[in-house]
C-alpha cells in the first residue's frame, strides 16, 4: 500500500468522574477555540491507554486517577475536527475515581478564565441537567448521551 494511501489515525484517552451526582468536564483553549469536554487527550508512542489517562489526569489536575474502568470506545467514523490533516479519531473512555478530588481547583462558570492558547479550567455539571449540547465534540456528546441513559435507568 501507498504510503499517501495509509489511513491516519489520532488515539484519545478520556476519564469520566462522578461525585455527588456531578460529572467533571473540562473547558480548554485550543488553537484559538473554546471547548467543553472531558478530561484527557492524545495518545503518545509507547503508551497504552490506561498509562495514557494516567499521565493526561496528572498533566491536567495533579491527580491521578484509580479504579480504572473501560466506558466506551469509539464505534463510529469520526474525523479529526482541529486537525489540517484530517485523521481517523478513535476515542477511548474510562470511569475513574479521583483521590485528592477536593484539592482540585473548580470554576463555578464555563470559561472562568482568560480566553489564551493552552488556558484550562474544571467544573462540575449537575447530572440531573446533563445535556449532550453542553460537549463540543461529537464521541464527547455520544458518551454524555450513554450516561444520561445509566441515570434514567438506575432510578
Amino acid at each position: 500500500m501507498k504510503k499517501d494511501n495509509c489511513r491516519r489515525y489520532n488515539l484519545r484517552v478520556y476519564g469520566i468522574y462522578m461525585k455527588d451526582d456531578f460529572l467533571l468536564v473540562t473547558d480548554e483553549i485550543r488553537f484559538g477555540r473554546r471547548m467543553t469536554k472531558f478530561p484527557g487527550g492524545g495518545m503518545e508512542e509507547g503508551e497504552g491507554t490506561i498509562d495514557t489517562l494516567i499521565r493526561e489526569c496528572r498533566e491536567e489536575m495533579g491527580l491521578t486517577p484509580v479504579n480504572i474502568r473501560h466506558f466506551y470506545t469509539t464505534d463510529f467514523y469520526q474525523e479529526t475536527e482541529m486537525l489540517v490533516d484530517k485523521q481517523q479519531l478513535i476515542s477511548i473512555y474510562y470511569t475513574m475515581e479521583l483521590p485528592d478530588f477536593d484539592t482540585l481547583t473548580l470554576m463555578d462558570k464555563a470559561f472562568d478564565f482568560p480566553f489564551r492558547e493552552g488556558a484550562q479550567g474544571f467544573r462540575l455539571l449537575p447530572l440531573d441537567r446533563l445535556s449532550p449540547e453542553e460537549f463540543t465534540f461529537p464521541v464527547d456528546r455520544r458518551v454524555a448521551e450513554m450516561i444520561i441513559a445509566q441515570k434514567r435507568l438506575k432510578r
